[in-house]
């Protein structure tokens, strides 16, 4: 039996071999700022995905507001707020460690999606908060992005996924049932589940 390593990739030069090289539009489609036309699709943005690294590892979590889910301060800043959750903060305990982030961002029906790269810190200026309120409800803190690189990705996973294609809902187990599943039932999933509609209106902002 052949050892693994022998079909390991573990270097730069077999890598770009296995690829070829980059397309012109590839490469030009990177700027080091929010462009005009990055900003048009940001602004139409209800949703992003934001990763972040620390001591503690890896993560990546989602963000969900109203179309204009970031404000651009400007072309160089976005400011994400940061709203009620579970409280796990575990990308703002990144970011105290590790200021790298990085933001996917998705528009509902649209194939391309447009990454972030960035420095953030952690702002708690009372005048951001409450500009930026939802429902009267400031957020806790503001993620602050310094904008290092911004480019698109193009269509092919979300044509190859078929995410926005219209469909019944996949049979997946709810909130509830993993919750059971992983406390041995020691939190009881149906009442999780039906008490989790109510809540998380509650609590929304």
């Amino acid at each position: 039996m052949a050892d693994a390593h022998t079909h390991t990739i573990a270097d730069l030069a077999s890598l770009q071999l296995l690829f070829g090289p980059v397309g012109e539009a590839s490469v030009r489609k990177q700027v080091d700022r929010l462009h005009p036309v990055y900003q048009r699709w940001i602004e139409a943005s209800p949703f992003a995905v934001l990763a972040t690294v620390g001591a503690d590892g890896l993560d990546a979590s989602p963000r969900g507001d109203p179309p204009g889910l970031v404000t651009i301060q400007d072309e160089h800043t976005l400011l994400l707020p940061e709203r009620a959750g579970n409280n796990r903060i575990d990308s703002l305990k990144n970011i105290l460690g590790d200021a790298r982030v990085a933001l996917l961002f998705f528009v509902p029906g649209v194939g391309e999606t447009v990454r972030v790269n960035g420095k953030a810190r952690i702002s708690v200026d009372p005048a951001l908060l409450q500009r930026l309120a939802m429902d009267g409800k400031p957020p806790r803190c503001v993620i602050v992005i310094s904008v290092e690189t911004v480019f698109f990705q193009c269509a092919r996973a979300m044509k190859r996924s078929g995410l926005w294609d219209a469909r019944e809902p996949a049979a997946v187990p709810t909130a509830g049932d993993m919750l059971a599943a992983l406390t041995h039932n020691g939190i009881d999933g149906v009442a999780y589940d039906r008490a989790l509609p109510e809540r998380q209106r509650n609590t929304l902002y």
